[in-house]
């Protein structure tokens, strides 16, 4: 099973992924980690899309696409895969039709409100890329990530100025997928309007709307 999750940023797009990809076996790809992965690294990639990602504002395309072209051509995914952060813009979503055939659209409708609320407590594990939030999904030790004991962190553009840009980038460019998806009929709405509702909850409505 191919799937994309959209929603806006801090949505709990990663989250649910990482829960929803074993239930269906396949794996979660989030274009924002291997972005950051290459960053890390300092590849030619990772030092182009640098300041994009510190500013809050997509990165080109041309980088995004070659990235997922080479992640889902992997073993892992060759059954299937949760798209996390891809695609970002129509011309994203032309090339991932050269790709792969996509059999649902997650889309998480959550308001801005609860968004800048899980945004402040969201933390990152260095290590694996596991999604925590203090406010409302904390690790069982402070600062540590349950799964490999990685170092949880704050992620540089995981701030409210950025954030702002981002769901500004977010309205313009990603919003106008929700039509384009919706025109083939393989849009699913997934509300999401509380800011403290348990993961597991959203997940059951995922894999509902999935049957």
């Amino acid at each position: 099973m191919k799937l994309i999750f959209l929603g806006p940023p801090a949505s709990g797009k990663g989250t649910y992924a990482q829960r929803v990809g074993p239930k269906i076996g396949v794996p979660q790809i989030s274009t924002g980690e291997l972005i950051r992965e290459e960053i890390k690294k300092e590849t030619e990639h990772g030092k182009e899309a640098k300041p994009y990602v510190e500013a809050g504002q997509l990165i080109p395309d041309n980088i995004v696409i070659e990235l997922l072209q080479d992640r889902i051509a992997q073993p892992d995914a060759e059954k299937g895969f949760i798209l996390d952060g891809y695609p970002r813009n129509i011309v994203q979503a032309d090339a991932l039709e050269g790709m792969a055939s996509i059999d649902k659209i997650i889309n998480l409708v959550v308001p801005d409100e609860v968004v800048i609320y899980r945004l402040s407590g969201r933390r990152s594990c260095k290590k694996c890329g596991k999604i925590y939030n203090v406010n409302t999904l904390p690790p069982k030790q402070e600062g540590v990530c349950d799964d490999c004991g990685g170092e949880l962190y704050h992620r540089a553009d995981d701030t409210i100025e950025v954030l702002k840009d981002r769901l500004k980038v977010y309205r313009e460019k990603t919003e106008p997928l929700i039509d384009y998806y919706k025109k083939k009929g393989i849009v699913a709405d997934i509300e999401c309007n509380q800011a403290d509702i348990p993961p597991e909850i959203v997940v059951e409505k995922i894999m509902n709307a999935l049957e």
